[in-house]
């Protein structure tokens, strides 16, 4: 009976032992810690199960170990039994767990949460909030780029969870965000102290192109190049340098964007204030060459004062030619001031001003009607162009390079560097022009064969050549043609070809046109002049004698 009863009794048990809830691996577990040996905590879950946790386990960011004998700790049930026979289990899987449902409610939520950046991988830092690992992209460290994150390392601080998926393990976070938002109530506060116009101290933090970013004790501004001085600035980093202090005024404030301008030359007294009285028109000054374009050189009359020297008041005689040939950067020069507009902050400079127009000293120095020598500097279809003093180009006219009138041919004989005479036969200073005459170095032909001959004048030329149309002769070494219709009186007789090279022959001057350097000649004319002084001299037709008896009574009185 007593060994019925036994059997019953264990049978009862071992019932009893499959009724037991016993935990299920992969699940959290609450134990007590029973003792703490060899870095290790001994963690007793119930079910006559006992596990060891290390102690590093049980310590928050940056924080030493919370733990002591007695305590109660929720672990993570990994196996129920390992090789030694003991529970597998995990305070740093349990804390991971609970981590992970109290992430997911800060971000749900927009809270922070607090970690400590351990380690470095690439693109970024690996932070534990407290069981879980989370990625901190290198973009989200700080404001600005972060050199050295040594001193980051191992501290407690807040963060914003950007990102996370619980299937794949990932969460990403920023400490960027809590700095931002911690920076924009600064700021905010910062520029609700300040108004525009207000004078106050800032540390200069950065130096761009176009200017440089001021610290004004939590909120930054503005200071752009064209607010540092008056005076033209190239580079900012020739006003200032990073770290100094200065003092600047608030210009202008946006409340909505926090964003400050700022300006230094505004603490100076304008100098555009007394530049009307200072510079007068006409009045000459010496600047300095700040900057050189296309189009001219500013000058700088003194510290804030700039003019503009155009490209047309540079030079009296170099046109077209760019500014660079003719001022260098920082070089001294002589200005006059041409123009003044207080209102757009302009003066007009000139340089070809300070000194004397180049064709009114050539004009004084070489009158109309001076022989000159020059060396041709170039050659067109329609002249010669002769470099003169003072980088002044007369021109030789196609016209006025020889006396025969056969220019084209003549100008295939000179080459640019020939040097040449010619006299000045006009100067005209206004459209800065001299013209210039090779052929007037020599006496003119034609008005040596005119000179004494007058239209009537019966003379004696020389035939050189016969064509259909009429013959050419020559006088005095001028050639002129006679047609065929004034070769004679008498029709029978206007035939060309009765002539030979070389005869001489007496024609009548019908025409002298000095422009065209003509002479018009005829023997027609010739005869019926002839005839009707043989009329007067001899008779009358109407007296009854014929034209013949008139004729032959004035050819034996010039027998006789």
């Amino acid at each position: 009976m007593a060994q019925t009863a036994t059997m019953e009794e264990f049978e009862a048990l071992l019932n009893d032992s499959f009724e037991i809830d016993t935990p299920k691996e992969g699940s959290v577990v609450k134990g007590k810690v029973i003792a703490i040996e060899a870095g290790q905590a001994i963690i007793d879950i119930g079910y006559k199960m006992e596990g060891r946790v290390d102690l590093k386990e049980f310590a928050n960011p940056g924080e030493s170990a919370d733990i002591e004998i007695g305590k109660e700790v929720e672990v993570f049930l990994d196996r129920v039994e390992n090789s030694r026979g003991e529970a597998s289990v995990s305070r740093e899987k349990a804390r991971r767990e609970e981590a992970w449902d109290r992430l997911e409610k800060a971000h749900a939520d927009e809270t922070r949460v607090d970690g400590a950046i351990f380690g470095r991988v690439k693109g970024g830092f690996t932070v534990d909030l407290g069981g879980a690992v989370a990625f901190l992209p290198g973009s989200q460290v700080d404001v600005r780029p972060v050199r050295d994150a040594g001193p980051l390392m191992g501290i407690k601080q807040p963060f914003v969870v950007l990102k996370m998926d619980r299937r794949r393990g990932n969460i990403v976070v920023s400490r960027r965000a809590i700095l931002e938002e911690s920076r924009a109530e600064q700021r905010a506060e910062v520029v609700g102290n300040l108004a525009e116009g207000d004078t106050v101290d800032g540390v200069v933090k950065n130096i761009t192109e176009y200017g440089a970013f001021i610290d004004l004790g939590g909120v930054d501004g503005l200071l752009h190049v064209t607010d540092m001085a008056w005076r033209r600035v190239n580079d900012p980093r020739e006003v200032l340098t990073i770290g100094e202090t200065i003092k600047v005024q608030v210009i202008k404030i946006n409340k909505d964007t926090h964003r400050i301008s700022l300006g230094m030359k505004q603490l100076e007294e304008d100098p555009w204030n007394i530049v009307a009285n200072k510079y007068t028109l006409e009045s000459v000054h010496t600047g300095k060459v700040t900057n050189i374009t296309d189009y001219g050189a500013f000058v700088e009359l003194e510290a804030g004062v700039e003019g503009l020297v155009h490209v047309s008041e540079m030079s009296w005689t170099k046109k077209n030619v760019h500014p660079g040939k003719i001022v260098s950067t920082s070089q001294e020069v002589e200005v006059m001031v041409l123009e003044i507009d207080s209102v757009k902050r302009r003066v007009s400079l000139g340089l070809k001003q300070t000194i004397r127009n180049p064709w009114e000293v050539f004009s004084e120095s070489f009158p109309e009607g001076s022989e000159i020598e020059g060396e041709v500097k170039n050659i067109t279809e329609f002249g010669l162009f002769i470099g003169l003093e003072n980088d002044i180009d007369g021109m030789v006219h196609l016209s006025d390079i020889s006396w025969d009138g056969n220019g084209e041919e003549s100008l295939g004989t000179f080459k640019k560097g020939d040097s040449v005479k010619a006299v000045v036969t006009e100067i005209d200073i206004e459209k800065e022009r001299v013209s210039l005459s090779i052929k007037g170095l020599g006496n003119d032909p034609f008005k040596g064969a005119t000179e004494g001959v007058k239209r009537g004048t019966i003379i004696t030329v020389g035939v050189t050549a016969i064509e259909d149309s009429g013959i050419e002769v020559e006088y005095e070494g001028m050639k002129s043609f006679i047609r065929r219709s004034d070769l004679s009186r008498d029709r029978a007789e206007q035939r060309p070809e009765r002539f030979g090279v070389g005869d001489k022959i007496d024609v009548r001057v019908t025409n002298i046109d000095a422009k065209t350097r003509k002479m018009g000649l005829s023997i027609k004319a010739r005869e019926i002049a002839e005839e009707k002084e043989a009329v007067q001299q001899y008779g009358s037709t109407d007296s009854g004698a014929s034209l013949g008896d008139i004729l032959g009574a004035a050819l034996k009185s010039d027998e006789k």
